[in-house]
């Protein structure tokens, strides 16, 4: 029998190997510019490298493909270039590689940032009306990496004047009972190993029946209104009165009496002027 042959073409997939991130050194400081790395070999034909921050992924990468020593696989690494904030603290950047050979699962390799910033201070009030007579506190919420020491209060560029009633506790300012000599600016200074920042609060302290008045109804404002609306009723009623005064009575036309005799109207109106002496009921006459 003579011999019959047939030919079959292998490809045979290369599995890339787990990735890995490369050029993270912590903590990092914000502003600098950081550059990440993510590489992985042995894949044929050469996988795919995306990048991922906060679930959200990022185009504008560095991409670079190698073929192995063997000539039959490829080493793939992306560079990953941005200048980090305050914002990309404990973020997760993710590196994946996609490739035929992975059934629809990726590999993923994951790095968490840590970056260290200058702390952030604001000053909450417990009232946004501070009264004499009454207490305050003024709390210095202050955030940072590392975490701020303890705040340091000051009162017009010095020290705090009255200890007694002015007891800083933690992040505390208490004023257990304020007067007129508390009016000022309060200041609360954090500090980290990176640096220091401060808020400046200024204190009004308000006259408890100042505002008692400012809150209460306006009565000189009310009796003005009243006054204006009573001044217009009685003008308006008035001048009513005026006008049904002034059109009450007989109305003749230029043929009333003592017109028919009349050579023009100016002459009809003097002769029924005439005619009407003694009438005791006024006339006006429209010609």
């Amino acid at each position: 029998m003579p011999v019959k042959t047939s030919k079959a073409y292998l490809t045979v997939l290369g599995v890339p190997d787990k990735p890995q991130i490369s050029g993270f050194s912590s903590p990092v400081m914000e502003g600098d510019l950081m550059q990440l790395t993510c590489k992985t070999s042995g894949s044929k034909p050469a996988a795919d490298i995306r990048w991922f921050k906060n679930d959200k992924e990022i185009k504008d990468v560095k991409y670079l493909k190698e073929e192995d020593a063997n000539r039959k696989t490829f080493t793939v690494s992306s560079t990953l270039d941005f200048r980090v904030d305050r914002s990309d603290d404990g973020v997760a950047v993710i590196c994946r590689v996609d490739h035929e050979s992975l059934n629809a699962t990726p590999q993923v390799a994951m790095q968490v940032l840590e970056i260290h910033y200058t702390p952030s201070v604001k000053i909450i009030p417990s009232t946004p009306f501070p009264q004499e007579g009454q207490p305050l506190i003024l709390t210095c919420e202050s955030k940072g990496k590392p975490l701020p020491e303890p705040v340091l209060w000051t009162k017009d560029g010095g020290e705090l004047p009255d200890p007694d009633r002015m007891v800083v506790s933690g992040r505390e300012l208490n004023i257990l009972f304020l007067n007129k000599t508390d009016n000022g600016t309060y200041r609360c200074e954090a500090t980290n190993t990176i640096g220091q920042s401060s808020a400046e609060y200024v204190l009004i302290v308000h006259d408890p029946n100042a505002l008692a008045g400012q809150t209460g109804p306006d009565h000189a404002l009310i009796g003005g209104i009243v006054a204006v609306v009573v001044f217009v009723t009685l003008c308006s009623i008035f001048l009513l009165g005026r006008y049904l005064a002034r059109h009450k009575g007989t109305y003749l036309t230029n043929e009333a009496k003592g017109a028919e005799d009349a050579p023009d109207a100016d002459t009809a109106i003097i002769n029924a002027e005439g005619s009407q002496v003694n009438a005791e009921e006024k006339k006006e006459y429209f010609i």
